[in-house]
């Protein structure tokens, strides 16, 4: 009987659960922001948090998660 091979190794899996990770933290980083009043505007949706910080850590899990796939 053949021996059967997991697809990925245990370092490949790793690296895609740091990559989750990487994602829900930016995605958490982007919530927030609103107000009570749905007639108030608020300028906290404009924080350097929400444009920046956050898009940078989901664009990075994503990169992380296709280098851990690809990695031989």
């Amino acid at each position: 009987m053949a021996e059967v091979k997991p697809v990925l190794e245990k370092k490949n899996i790793i690296i895609l659960a740091i990559s989750a990770l990487m994602v829900i933290l930016g995605l958490i980083l982007m919530t927030g922001g609103g107000s009570k009043d749905p007639n108030v505007f608020s300028e906290a949706i404009f924080s350097t948090r929400r444009l920046i910080i956050a898009p940078l850590f989901i664009i990075g899990g994503f990169g992380l998660g296709i280098y851990g796939v690809m990695k031989k």
